[in-house]
């Protein structure tokens, strides 16, 4: 069974979905960087084991995410699951986890990386949005896309209601995506290549909600 390590920052919506799922592997622990987060809370009631770590008690990113990958090691994770994790990782720590860490993106990447993906849709006019699952890479929002979540963007769409909306469909495609890492459906290989159900996987699964 794939052990499975989620890491947070906020509400925790993304975990619970995760956590909801039923998954073929098992979150064994959450590290939240902030100590208020609600998702810890979420976490304790699945008696799931937690860790706080708060980067600002380290003097610099390798320092903070050596003591995140110490942590991990001890949980003897094999994938780690990034739910609303507001740091940028080093290059390092993202080298050591390569092929076995994931992030949910709120754009249909290659579009739109980075930040305030929903005002950047609305003020380019684009008809589809959505949500990307993708692994992790050093460059930012760039490792290969699993899953896709695409919806239609309506005329009386605003910032709030689209966030409203691909929320909705991050909860769907995440676990999704987790899932078919934990049973092998997904397979990240020595040499990089990503397979879904032993081919080669050239474009992300997509799921619509139009």
């Amino acid at each position: 069974m794939i052990k499975i390590a989620v890491l947070v920052s906020g509400s925790g919506s993304n975990l619970q979905a995760l956590m909801d799922a039923n998954l073929s592997g098992q979150i064994v622990g959450v590290i939240s960087n902030k100590p208020d987060a609600y998702a810890l809370e979420r976490a304790a009631k699945a008696n799931i084991p937690t860790a706080i770590i708060e980067h600002k008690q380290y003097p610099n990113r390798e320092a903070f995410d050596d003591v995140m990958h110490q942590q991990l090691l001890a949980w003897d994770v094999d994938l780690v699951v990034l739910a609303g994790f507001m740091r940028i990782l080093s290059a390092k720590f993202v080298n050591a986890w390569q092929g076995k860490m994931v992030n949910i993106h709120p754009s249909l990447l290659p579009h739109y990386k980075g930040m305030h993906t929903h005002q950047r849709v609305l003020n380019t006019g684009d008809t589809l949005h959505g949500c990307t699952v993708h692994y992790v890479t050093a460059e930012l929002d760039a490792g290969q896309a699993l899953t896709q979540g695409v919806l239609k963007v309506n005329l009386h769409d605003c910032v709030e209601t689209l966030a409203t909306r691909v929320h909705v469909l991050e909860h769907l495609i995440y676990p999704q995506a987790v899932e078919w890492i934990c049973n092998g459906t997904i397979q990240h290989t020595q040499d990089g290549t990503v397979l879904y159900k032993g081919q080669a996987l050239t474009a992300p699964i997509q799921f619509c909600k139009l």
